[in-house]
């Protein structure tokens, strides 16, 4: 049995401590008060009676108060009441030791798989970190209430980032670069003047990104049509240089050439800035700025054209990818790209299809960009096309004093994700049991949530200047309260949630994909929505469905409901529950049935939505993946693509990475089987569906990466 501790670890049971604690309150009593061995015993039969995989180390404590009451051992059961109440002070006073010292030590293996774009191993990283177990120990003592904190133990429901809830600062957020750039911003102190060259225009945008991701725990999107502005800037100063210096009568042709060459150098030394910025800076996180770009060509923008030059130029450096310390070119994990399907570039004969056909090329290769259709978006969000958040959430439609849509300069307060399985196995298939407890999880969620928006009410914009009075969110005046920008639905909060696909086995005994587990899913989906939505009608606050991305959080919830419930086939004997709305990955169903069944629930879980599908290796037929990106733009609003990318760091080999008969990873070029020299970031199989990952050490989990 596992013991779960007040700090969510789980150590292995130890009746030795229950035998410890009760003889040290029958020292302090009497000796006809006393707990008998045989009484010590019984007690300890009991528990271990129960047969559970998991107790919360509260549950073990009341039942021995029960049992000495039992055996009407009254001043004993007081005095081991006390002696509790006394280990609680004592831990209140310092709960972080072993965690924190584990993670000095490298022997926190939790932390170390809990975000892989942090190496725990560094001494920024573990600063990070060390601030956040304090800060986490702190939330679940003394800032939750039990209740809530209890929940999240028991993974009712999953509290977000307890680790950062200590301090003022919010999720992810659309960073206003177009103010920033046009208005000018200030860090540390120093005015930064709006930009006069496309060069000092990324540079800029770069410290800007560093300076938001030290002072926010999501991710961040930021916008490129602000860019085309001053490549233009930087054109007018070259044609204006290169006439002066020119002869009068040089033909106008020469010095257009002269001009463009300039350009297009200014141009690449640009976004090799913005992409080398972001992979070599290191926040006060510990980690590179977890930012997105959004590449979208608008119509009516004056500047179009410049920023389809700014396109192709990001896609070329990203298909090229960047050196590692082998000097191997790799794909680099940021910035993430997200590429808008439009009418001028859906592959339909568009003038900016050239630019499509190389973010194809750029995902056969390098699993990005990411595509939205804006044909979707614009019927999802009131005629709106505009970026996710970094952690790929959705803001909803909000309109200024002037009744103009705005979007950049907006943020998330938070999450809290709910156990949609756990509710299932609980019900036993009794729908009215289901619709009960939901309500009441819902419940839970809700004073959850607004745990997370309370901490931000009543924070002064001092605590992060370059959100708050510098441009990236508002530009408020010093010791000017953000309350304004946390009401009136200006800023969401998320609901998200694990495991529909579950949920609805357990309930209706079918996938979500056959009609009447379809018909379930989306009853309980439309629950969601309406409960977020009566949230925000009852108090004025952007609540939101959140359905996006969560993979240890999968894990997480399923390892716990094993731990509780057993194994349950098809739930919890996976050793994951499947993300959100998405199909399991074993539900026998290709890739573009998969989009068109899984855009209705995009619609419905409008704060955050995004699927995928795993593809082969597909460098030498574009043409299938060309044809699938052309299905997104009518199917579906947002989609990825799941591609096998394998590299070798020691020798440089590009290719596919195999398992040897030994069951190892091995490169077939130099035969390195140092894992942590390779890349290998997905399945060897065609298989088209949800990503599934698992590194095994055994023939049967090896047919399983193969050929699942």
């Amino acid at each position: 049995m596992k013991v779960v501790k007040r700090d969510g670890r789980a150590v292995d049971f130890d009746r030795s401590k229950i035998i410890i604690a009760i003889k040290k309150a029958n020292a302090e009593v009497e000796e006809n008060e006393r707990a008998t061995d045989t009484q010590i015993e019984s007690i300890l039969t009991y528990i271990e009676g129960k047969n559970r995989k998991r107790m919360l180390v509260e549950d073990i404590q009341d039942i021995i108060e029960e049992k000495l009451m039992e055996f009407e051992l009254f001043v004993l059961a007081k005095t081991y009441i006390i002696y509790r109440y006394q280990r609680a002070l004592v831990r209140k006073a310092n709960t972080t030791d072993d965690s924190i010292l584990s993670l000095i030590r490298n022997e926190n293996k939790e932390l170390a798989e809990e975000n892989s774009n942090k190496n725990t191993i560094l001494a920024s990283t573990q600063r990070d970190y060390i601030a956040g177990e304090v800060s986490r120990d702190l939330t679940n003592r003394v800032l939750l209430p039990e209740k809530l904190s209890k929940a999240h133990q028991e993974g009712i429901f999953h509290f977000h980032d307890a680790d950062y809830f200590l301090q003022p600062i919010f999720n992810c957020c659309l960073i206003n670069i177009g103010d920033m750039l046009d208005n000018g911003t200030v860090m540390n102190g120093k005015l930064i003047e709006s930009p006069k060259s496309f060069q000092v225009a990324c540079t800029i945008t770069t410290q800007i990104i560093a300076a938001v991701a030290s002072s926010q725990y999501g991710g961040q999107s930021v916008d490129l049509k602000h860019l085309g502005k001053y490549l233009r800037k930087s054109k007018v100063k070259f044609e204006k240089a290169i006439k002066k210096a020119c002869e009068k009568n040089t033909p106008q042709e020469s010095i257009d050439r002269l001009v463009d060459e300039r350009l297009k150098s200014e141009l690449k030394s640009g976004v090799q800035t913005i992409q080398y910025q972001i992979n070599t800076l290191m926040t006060t996180n510990g980690q590179s700025p977890f930012v997105t770009l959004f590449l979208h060509l608008e119509e009516d923008d004056e500047y179009i054209e410049e920023n389809a030059m700014i396109i192709e130029e990001i896609l070329q450096q990203r298909l090229q990818g960047i050196k590692n310390e082998q000097g191997v070119y790799v794909t680099p994990a940021f910035p993430k790209l997200v590429y808008v399907l439009d009418e001028n570039n859906c592959l339909k004969g568009g003038k900016y299809d050239y630019l499509t056909q190389l973010a194809v090329k750029c995902s056969a290769k390098r699993m990005y960009p990411d595509y939205i259709s804006a044909k979707k978006m614009r019927e999802n969000y009131e005629g709106n096309v505009f970026s996710p958040m970094g952690c790929r959430s959705f803001l909803a439609p909000w309109k200024d004093e002037n009744g103009n849509y705005k979007f950049e300069g907006r943020f998330n307060q938070g999450v809290v994700s709910l156990n949609l399985p756990q509710i299932g196995i609980i019900a036993k298939g009794d729908e009215e049991k289901f619709w009960k407890i939901l309500d009441e999880r819902l419940e839970l969620c809700y004073e959850a949530l607004m745990c997370r928006h309370n901490a931000l009410m009543g924070t002064k914009s001092d605590v992060s200047p370059i959100h708050w009075q510098y441009g990236a969110i508002a530009r408020l005046k010093k010791g000017e309260k953000i309350d304004k920008y946390l009401m009136n639905g200006y800023s969401s909060i998320s609901l998200g949630y694990i495991g529909l696909y579950e949920v609805t086995k357990l309930m209706k005994g079918v996938p979500q994909t056959e009609p009447e587990g379809l018909d379930f899913a989306l009853r309980l989906m439309n629950k969601l929505r309406s409960t977020c939505d009566k949230w925000k009608a009852d108090t004025g606050i952007g609540f939101a469905l959140y359905g996006t991305p969560a993979e240890s959080l999968c894990y997480r919830f399923a390892r716990i409901d094993k731990e509780k419930f057993g194994t349950i086939e098809d739930v919890t004997d996976k050793g994951y529950y499947t993300n959100s709305y998405h199909v399991d990955v074993r539900e026998h169903i290709d890739a573009f049935d998969k989009f068109k069944f899984e855009s209705q629930f995009q619609k419905i879980s409008s704060g955050g939505a995004i699927s995928y599908v795993e593809i082969p290796n597909m460098r030498n037929n574009l043409k299938a993946l060309s044809n699938a990106v052309k299905f997104i733009y009518d199917n579906i609003q947002y989609a990825e693509f799941n591609t096998k990318s394998d590299y070798c760091q020691a020798c440089g080999y590009d290719g596919e990475i195999i398992i040897n008969d030994d069951n190892e990873w091995e490169c077939p070029q130099c035969h390195n089987k140092d894992h942590a020299k390779m890349n290998v970031t997905r399945r060897t199989c065609g298989y088209l569906g949800e990503n599934f990952w698992n590194v095994g050490k055994t023939k049967e989990i090896k047919s399983r990466v193969l050929h699942l």
